[in-house]
């Protein structure tokens, strides 16, 4: 191809020649035409956004003047409400300063970095004498022993050639079977050095996923993560992608970095004793290597993009889409009886082209960097190697009679091919430097995900959340304190070991969005006074069950609960739609405890059919075994798996039960016959429900109106 067009040239310019053209005018032409492209290339951005710039500014004053025109006292309207001016250029410049302190916390290469690495090797390696230490030293062996034989392979290849020079056959066979023999632990530690770089990631990811579960599972984390706080959207992509990826890039960054480092220090003294040998000078080499190295060193880490950027925003729009995914297949039946597969499917594409445009960006960013990268380190390093290597024959002070006829010329080639393929092993090893540069800027956007996944984990274990909020201090009344925009908790919960009565002090009913929706309540309810629940929707009745549960803080009041024991749980939450876990039948009806803990109970398989008999499904246990393994979620009725959780209540017996619209779907009789059992079995009741048939199984009321108020009484007879 590069033949076909340079004859097309030359038969361009016989052309223009014959027709009395100056050649040297048309190439000044072109290359005018070309200079003036690429300045038009670099100027066009900045003058198109002084364009927009302008153009705003002088929309900004035609809406200025036609405001004054149509609003001839806006002044003394200014002037009046200056105070409220004021207010809101303090809240954009806020907003401004938010946006910058974002900027400057992106991942890169810096101080926040190093320390949320140091955090997470804490985790990785917990100690000086553990598994993960003796993978690392088995690793940098085989790192060290390969570089040994790098160096001993350039040697041989320098033999070899030397003896083919000398048309010494003998000794050139016997190169060529050492050859093949160190062929055999020179490809073992290769594959080995590969095999030591999975098992690292792989036991760096265990070390990490233990600790990040053991976070995740402290304290209702799980739940208050993703309802409570708002700064991890997709924890179950930081938990599985970023996790994995971050260990498989600090083990991959391991051997990347070290093994260079041991090639650089080991062929350098490899270098300076050939050129010893040689009689040359040993300083004039090092230093040019040294000299354009660090040069071009220089140059690309300033034009380097921030790939930690934009590698963490794409592992954030990488989650999203993951998001929007599960939300989907969670969904699927909601989303199938709407008919909303239109709005999903939008949603869905807009969140992928998202994606690809992050993608794409890293793409087009990486395309000129790698150029450049190549340019210096294929050709500039290239040409700096051979300098390097003659500069030893050049100046070799040992010239003689000898060398001028050639007996010395087998030598210097065996010289000059050790010394040539030390320096390609060299120039490797510093290439792999130079690009693990944005490896480790590519790290510290993972670093930065997953340290920022363990401190949110931490802070919301303490109660400690932050979310973005429509309510501040001066729309809660002064019910809530709020300190840097968040609310606090001052609430106090206290835990009785004799007293069984639940009491509340003042405590108001507050959403996760800090909106009141009940603003005082104080009641007292003792051991056997069943409570019943009313009241329109959203009027606070389900999100008192999640204060009493613990799943929502207390912002102000006190709470006195009976101390859970182990035979004994203090409260049994059942849910409108109960949830059915992965198992067996046994394992559904004794959630969340496991089957050792049943044995630790001595509840047998006869105790577990009569409580199925109990909420009439004695029929699922002649259907199917105990350990029959099931979707129970697909294989039970509406019906059934509410009774499945009213199973569970009879197992477990707590002191209370908190009955959320639990029997909706249950038919009267078995509904009322369900109560009955309950109360029998000295079980608390404390239920939200709209059907008057479960008010004889009560003896108080608490009634929300809606508006914040609320009657706590006894429930009459009539």
């Amino acid at each position: 191809m590069p033949a076909v067009v340079s004859k097309f040239l030359s038969n361009a310019v016989d052309t223009y020649e014959r027709r009395g053209k100056n050649v040297e005018v048309i190439s000044k032409t072109l290359l005018s035409t070309a200079v003036l492209a690429y300045v038009i290339k670099i100027s066009y951005p900045h003058i198109k956004r002084r364009f927009n710039k302008g153009k705003k500014a002088a929309t900004a004053n035609g809406n200025c003047v036609n405001h004054n025109n149509n609003n001839n006292n806006s002044i003394d309207k200014y002037s009046k409400d200056d105070k409220a001016s004021k207010i809101a250029i303090e809240k954009i410049k806020e907003k401004k300063l938010k946006i910058i302190e974002q900027r400057l916390k992106q991942p890169g290469l810096n101080l926040e970095f190093i320390m949320q690495l140091r955090k997470l090797v804490e985790i990785m390696i917990p100690k000086l004498v553990c598994h993960e230490t003796g993978l690392l030293s088995i690793h940098t062996l085989c790192l060290i022993s390969r570089t040994f034989l790098s160096i001993y392979v350039a040697a041989m290849e320098g033999a070899i050639v030397k003896y083919i020079v000398r048309k010494d056959v003998k000794n050139f066979a016997w190169m060529l079977m050492k050859w093949f023999g160190i062929a055999i632990p020179a490809t073992f530690i290769n594959s080995m050095i590969r095999y030591l770089e999975n098992k690292l990631a792989l036991a760096f990811r265990t070390r990490l996923v233990n600790h990040a579960y053991k976070q995740y599972f402290t304290n209702q984390t799980y739940y208050k993560v993703s309802n409570l706080d708002g700064r991890i959207e997709n924890a179950d992509h930081r938990l599985t992608e970023d996790i994995s990826t971050f260990a498989s890039s600090v083990a991959h960054l391991y051997s990347h970095l070290t093994k260079p480092c041991f090639d650089l220090m080991l062929i350098g003294l490899a270098l300076a004793q050939s050129s010893y040998e040689m009689k040359a000078n040993i300083v004039n080499g090092p230093l040019l290597g040294f000299f354009v190295i660090s040069t071009t060193a220089h140059i690309m880490r300033i034009v380097s993009p921030k790939f930690g950027q934009l590698v963490s925003e794409e592992a954030n729009r990488n989650g999203y889409l993951r998001h929007i995914h599960s939300r989907i297949i969670t969904n699927a039946e909601e989303i199938a009886f709407y008919g909303g597969h239109k709005v999903e499917h939008t949603q869905l594409s807009e969140a992928y082209r998202r994606l690809c445009r992050q993608m794409n960006t890293i793409y087009s960013q990486k395309l000129w960097f790698v150029m450049l990268e190549q340019f210096f380190m294929k050709y500039v390093w290239s040409g700096t190697g051979l300098i390097m290597v003659s500069l030893p024959i050049l100046t070799s002070s040992q010239i003689s009679s000898d060398d001028k006829t050639g007996s010395k010329v087998s030598e210097r080639t065996q010289y000059f091919t050790t010394a040539r393929n030390l320096l390609i092993s060299g120039a490797d090893a510093v290439e792999r430097l130079m690009s693990s540069y944005k490896e480790i800027v590519a790290l510290a956007g993972y670093t930065s995900r997953v340290a920022g996944m363990f401190q949110v984990f931490d802070d919301v274990s303490k109660g400690i959340y932050q979310k973005t909020l429509v309510a501040d201090e001066s729309t809660t009344q002064g019910i809530i304190e709020f300190k840097n925009g968040q609310p606090v908790a001052k609430g106090q919960v206290f835990y009785d070991e004799e007293n069984m009565a639940i009491t509340l002090k003042n405590v108001p009913v507050v959403t996760p969005n800090c909106d009141i929706v009940v603003p005082n309540l104080t009641l007292r309810i003792e051991p056997g006074m069943h409570l019943l629940i009313t009241g329109p929707n959203g009027c606070g009745k389900s999100s008192l069950f999640r204060i009493l549960s613990g799943l929502w803080p207390i912002y102000g009041g006190e709470l006195h609960l009976p101390k859970s024991c182990e035979e004994k749980p203090c409260m049994f939450y059942i849910p409108q739609r109960p949830y059915m876990s992965i198992g067996s039948l046994r394992e559904q009806i004794i959630y969340p405890d496991s089957i050792e803990d049943m044995i630790e109970k001595n509840i047998t398989e006869e105790k577990l059919r009569e409580i199925l008999r109990m909420v009439s499904l004695e029929h699922i246990a002649v259907r199917d075994s105990f350990d029959e393994v099931k979707d129970w979620k697909d294989t039970l009725s509406g019906g059934e798996k509410q009774r499945m959780a009213i199973a569970r209540l009879f197992y477990h017996k707590p002191h209370y039960a908190l009955l959320d619209e639990c029997t909706s779907a249950v038919s009267i009789d078995v509904e009322s016959s369900i109560y009955e059992t309950a109360k029998n079995m000295g079980i608390t009741l404390l239920t939200i429900t709209h059907r008057p048939t479960l008010w004889k199984f009560h003896c108080h009321i608490l009634k929300f109106d809606g508006m914040g108020s609320w009657i706590f009484e006894h429930l009459k007879e009539e």
